[in-house]
């Protein structure tokens, strides 16, 4: 972290702002960057007088959102139309994004807005919203809110703390590690569903495959 803060002094405000906000948009293209390190830093530059609070979380917050709902709409107008052919269909079948689409429609909102909390799957989860055509309002609602409420505590953190980066780098580390438990935890269901389903429709063309033959 010490070498985080050092690389931005000197660095005008509004490049700061720029880099920050930067960061949290790319979360959800490449989900393995540091997003809610960033953020939280930028709240420890505002304890050092750098930077305006209001300014780090509006910029960080409406980014992020902003690119969570750039790639719901990607998944809107070209998901669909990916999972109907070529590696897209090997990926996802049709039944399996029929029941895609019942979930989403069903329990999109609550899913949506819990998994922005969580590592990865904050990332794919929007995406798959659009492919399964989930309304624009149910996916922007719960990213709006809960992004809200989890920039808000990151920055708050980084704000309260920013005298302790030791503390404020152990909270994120304890913090990272339940989540990215939380999201694993998920995730393996939707994986065993997933090899599930598919190995039970690779079985029944096969056993269509074996009654043709045998007329």
């Amino acid at each position: 972290m010490e070498e985080f803060l050092a690389w931005f002094e000197g660095i005008p405000a509004p490049l700061v702002y720029a880099g920050l906000g930067f960061g949290a948009a790319l979360e959800n293209v490449v989900p393995a960057i540091p997003a809610d390190t960033f953020v939280a830093l930028g709240g420890v530059l505002v304890s050092a007088g750098d930077l305006r609070w209001p300014w780090v979380f509006g910029i960080t917050w409406l980014s992020n959102v902003a690119s969570a709902l750039a790639v719901y709409r990607l998944g809107y107008v070209r998901g669909p139309g990916f999972f109907r052919t070529g590696i897209g269909r090997r990926l996802v079948d049709r039944s399996q994004l029929a029941r895609m689409r019942r979930f989403y429609s069903r329990h999109g909102v609550v899913a949506i807005f819990f998994t922005r909390f969580l590592p990865g799957l904050r990332a794919v989860v929007p995406v798959f919203a659009g492919v399964s055509r989930t309304r624009w309002p149910a996916v922007a609602a719960p990213i709006f809110v809960a992004s809200a409420i989890w920039y808000g505590a990151l920055v708050g953190a980084g704000v309260f703390l920013g005298s302790r980066l030791d503390l404020l780098g152990d909270l994120l580390d304890r913090v990272n590690l339940v989540l990215v438990l939380i999201a694993t935890a998920v995730t393996i269901p939707v994986v065993f569903w997933w090899w599930r389903t598919r190995r039970k429709r690779r079985q029944v063309r096969v056993g269509r495959r074996e009654a043709s033959e045998q007329e």
